[in-house]
């Protein structure tokens, strides 16, 4: 995926089983972003960058999504465990990873997929819903000025 192309659609539940779709982030922006695992130290800061800048994300008018491959339980701890204030969809079957490319290519690809374990991979979605802007390794400290950054000015 690169800049400019239409997002691909998605359609998944989160932690709590409410059901997001691409299309209820129409007319305003959405972060979402593709990550290992839960509670792993990497996704850990992560997230908490996200939940600690979520204000300031929400006064631009940005939606947060975290995706990745774990089921409602383990998002639902690690949601809980540091007070995580926005949606991490399920994606078991690995339909929205393909649709993005967060799995990659190559031998590294197959492993992820072997494995369930996606790359770090963010996106940044207009309110129109094309993809706006990839950061392909994000900074797991400071991922939420990462996005910020790149939103335009208000």
């Amino acid at each position: 995926m690169t800049s400019g192309q239409p997002a691909p659609d998605f359609d998944a539940p989160d932690q709590n089983g409410t059901r997001h779709r691409l299309a209820d982030y129409r007319g305003r922006w959405l972060a979402l972003y593709f990550y290992p695992r839960d509670d792993t130290p990497g996704c850990t800061k992560q997230a908490c960058s996200l939940r600690d800048h979520r204000s300031q994300l929400a006064a631009r008018d940005v939606a947060v999504l975290g995706v990745s491959a774990q089921g409602a339980a383990a998002h639902r701890a690690f949601t809980e465990k540091y007070a995580l204030n926005f949606p991490l969809l399920i994606d078991g079957d690995m339909r929205i990873a393909r649709a993005y490319g967060a799995l990659g290519a190559g031998p590294g690809g197959l492993l992820r997929r072997w494995l369930g374990a996606y790359r770090r991979i963010s996106f940044l979605i207009d309110p129109d819903g094309r993809i706006a802007h990839v950061i392909d390794r994000p900074d797991v400290s400071r991922h939420a000025e990462e996005l910020l950054a790149q939103l335009p000015a208000p």
